[in-house]
């Protein structure tokens, strides 16, 4: 037979409340008083009924995580750490891609809004065109990334800060001639953007060099994408740059492989940097010097705050950003 809630809390010695509370996720419950029921949990092998859970509370047990590409280390990353925070609360999550479309964005939207999940964490690409700009009601909803807005839950990373440490810390090598790789174009996104102006501020602080040959733009973050724009960017006549300030680890990857087919030492013709600290970046060769976030902790957080706005729809937007920390390693010699 199948263990019901009274089983547990009859193993438990607590309440059926007390183990819904714990299964659920929803009101806080003591570390004791949890530790009891997550063994009693284990011990009768207990399954949440998600379908009769459903018709009581009008919830599925599902929330949605939508990224732009799931075909990128860091979306596949965080997916994970998503799903594990979200298991450890009793959600399971549906994981979509929205390719950088704003109108899956608005398809995933309106979709919890007619309750086919019970809330969404989205990573939108541009503000602009997002579908918290259209007004109305919103379901509960986190957001990730770096589009500004005040409507809903955000966790963020302050990326300006980030980019103006990294483009320091390049120029701290001696390196004069810095560029980027991974600027606007086409498909702006709100992480460039957002990455080109603290880049900006700091070569502005530094009384380096700035214009157009020195943001190398790339449209699509792979390392594909990245080799296709450098060697193209090399192909024109541009001068090597000193250093190459990469806006993901993926892009960093692509400038090596091009960099070195070209006959270009790493770091000793040119500096290459990345940033998210994929788990790929320490073993490229050279190893990758990167801008850390963790990852586990942002999704933690981001699923948190989406079960705190599942419990209190009305409550105010909360905004967090995240610690970031740049890691050195043999791509930047700065070790």
């Amino acid at each position: 037979m199948r263990a019901t809630v009274k089983d547990v809390a009859a193993r438990a010695g607590v309440s059926p409340k007390t183990v819904s509370n714990v299964v659920n996720g929803l009101v806080p419950v003591s570390s004791a008083t949890r530790a009891k029921v997550e063994a009693a949990l284990a011990d009768l092998d207990y399954v949440p009924n998600l379908s009769a859970r459903g018709l009581r509370n009008g919830r599925t047990g599902l929330i949605g995580l939508a990224l732009p590409d799931l075909g990128t280390p860091y979306s596949a990353e965080l997916a994970h750490h998503v799903v594990e925070a979200a298991h450890g609360l009793g959600w399971a999550v549906q994981i979509e891609e929205t390719g950088k479309d704003p109108q899956r964005e608005f398809e995933l939207v309106s979709r919890a809004r007619a309750n086919m999940v019970d809330g969404l964490i989205l990573n939108p690409v541009a503000l602009n065109e997002s579908a918290i700009r259209t007004g109305g009601s919103l379901p509960p909803m986190v957001l990730l990334g770096e589009v500004s807005q005040q409507s809903v839950d955000q966790v963020a990373v302050d990326n300006i800060a980030a980019a103006r440490e990294m483009t320091r810390a390049l120029a701290r090598h001696g390196r004069r001639r810095i560029a980027v790789l991974g600027a606007n174009g086409t498909r702006g996104s709100a992480t460039a953007l957002v990455r080109t102006q603290g880049y900006r501020e700091a070569m502005a602080e530094l009384g380096l060099p700035t214009g157009p040959e020195l943001e190398i733009v790339c449209d699509a973050w792979s390392p594909a994408g990245s080799a296709a724009a450098l060697r193209s960017y090399l192909a024109a006549g541009h001068p090597l740059p000193e250093a190459i300030f990469c806006f993901t680890d993926s892009l960093a990857i692509g400038a090596l492989s091009v960099l070195h087919a070209a006959g270009h030492r790493v770091p000793e013709d040119v500096i290459v940097a990345g940033f998210d600290d994929i788990a790929d970046g320490q073993f490229a060769v050279p190893a990758l010097t990167t801008v850390a976030v963790d990852k586990a902790a942002m999704a933690q957080t981001a699923v948190r705050l989406l079960t705190e706005r599942m419990a209190d729809p009305g409550r105010s937007p909360v905004h967090v950003h995240m610690p970031h920390r740049l890691i050195e390693r043999d791509s930047t010699g700065l070790r």
